[in-house]
């Protein structure tokens, strides 16, 4: 489990084929700032833009570490595919504080930036939604954007996709890869894992 609040900014740094059969994964190495390793164990938990992965190597001193990502999550995220920045996350210890939300690390689809743009001192940030996902965002909700945990400020349903608006507050642009997105970038969601049980209990007939 996860909260949503980004522990460090890393970089995919190589991302080497396990096979030359389109059905086989690839081997992400991934630089962390200095120190972020110092706690970490192999078969731990770290989420890359939200996704779940474990450490299968790391070297604390090189500040590196490896996970094996197979076709079907790589074909499932965004940004797992190429060098660049991604959101770190350690998994939830049972005495952490809970300052986002309940975050599985499971990307639930893919959406797109329309607009970014700021406002004052934040910035606005809409992001089309899969359809299939409309149901499960709310105002005032809560959403995992490539990891992080945000709050939905306005949600628009069309035919095809939903719309979700997010408030971005200068410190989430500056600590997070969110700073970095544009009309048109792919990011990673996760819908609420509370809302996951409620439609499970409202649409059960045998409850």
């Amino acid at each position: 489990m996860f909260t949503g609040i980004i522990s460090g900014l890393g970089q995919l740094a190589q991302a080497t084929p396990l096979g030359a059969d389109p059905s086989h994964g690839r081997r992400l190495t991934i630089t962390t700032p200095p120190g972020y390793l110092a706690d970490v164990q192999l078969g731990d938990s770290i989420a890359l833009n939200g996704a779940c992965m474990t450490v299968t190597s790391f070297d604390a001193e090189l500040n590196r570490f490896t996970v094996d990502v197979s076709a079907e999550s790589l074909d499932k995220t965004a940004g797992l595919d190429a060098p660049g920045p991604l959101n770190l996350e350690k998994a939830l210890r049972a005495n952490d504080r809970l300052g986002g939300h309940l975050v599985s690390g499971h990307v639930d689809g893919i959406g797109q930036v329309t607009h970014v743009a700021a406002v004052g001192e934040s910035w606005e940030l809409r992001i089309s939604a899969p359809r299939s996902l409309g149901r499960y965002l709310a105002y005032k909700g809560s959403i995992t954007v490539n990891g992080v945990s945000l709050t939905v400020n306005r949600v628009s349903d069309a035919p095809e996709h939903t719309e979700v608006s997010i408030n971005l507050i200068p410190h989430t642009m500056e600590h997070t890869t969110l700073g970095r997105l544009a009309a048109g970038s792919r990011v990673n969601l996760e819908i609420d894992l509370i809302a996951r049980y409620v439609e499970r209990m409202l649409g059960s007939t045998s409850l």
